[in-house]
């Protein structure tokens, strides 16, 4: 149970937000993007550091000059991340901004 949870009605404008539909629905939409993106990363994560452990010779493998598979899946740790920004905040204008800008704009006409 959420410490914002009540058993009466809302007293408050952030009550009342907190409970509306629009609120659940963002709530809805960031959770169906980063869940899923936290799980993808971690096993990626997990899979690179279980290559680096337990498979050596894998990971030592030379693929142009010094460069081997190791240092590229080390790398593209960093690119996974910068994918993975990008795709939330293209995610977040798209579907996430619109209906935090319109609870935004429910609390500031309830409160003028």
């Amino acid at each position: 149970m959420s410490t914002t949870d009540t058993d009466g009605p809302p007293d408050t404008t952030w009550e009342r937000a907190h409970q509306s539909t629009e609120f659940r629905e963002l709530r809805s939409r960031l959770r169906r993007f980063v869940f899923p993106m936290t799980a993808l990363f971690l096993l990626w994560y997990l899979l690179y550091v279980l290559l680096a452990d337990y498979a050596h010779g894998f990971m030592s493998t030379k693929l142009v000059g010094n460069i081997n598979v190791g240092l590229v899946f080390g790398l593209l740790q960093f690119v996974s991340t910068f994918v993975i920004t990008g795709l939330y905040v293209r995610y977040a204008n798209r579907k996430l901004d619109p209906v935090a800008e319109k609870i935004r704009e429910d609390i500031e006409k309830e409160q003028a």
